[in-house]
């Protein structure tokens, strides 16, 4: 048996009201609930969010989902790190910190 993480991302879900927001459970794990914006931060599994977003829409007291952009964003910096290099100006700063 082997162990493996599964990929998760979040959901905006808001609402008209906040009384149904239980019903969101069998979507998800309920990370966070605002009720001053009336809205409800889900985590699900990456590959039923496609399908659960439809299902969300569907809902009657759903007013809009968003998913959460983090998967489609780059975050490994690291290649892009190598390039820089300080200007004559950054040095200077740099010189006067060290003493």
């Amino acid at each position: 048996m082997d162990f493996k993480i599964k990929q998760r991302q979040g959901v905006v879900v808001y609402l008209f009201h906040l009384k149904n927001s239980r019903q969101l459970k069998r979507f998800g794990t309920i990370h966070y609930v605002s009720r001053r914006m009336k809205y409800v931060v889900l985590y699900m599994d990456q590959e039923a969010v496609s399908e659960s977003l439809v299902k969300l829409k569907e809902m009657r007291f759903v007013k809009k989902v968003m998913p959460s952009p983090l998967p489609e964003l780059k975050i490994d910096f690291s290649d892009s790190l190598g390039d820089y290099k300080l200007t004559d100006e950054d040095r200077e700063k740099f010189k006067d910190n060290k003493e």
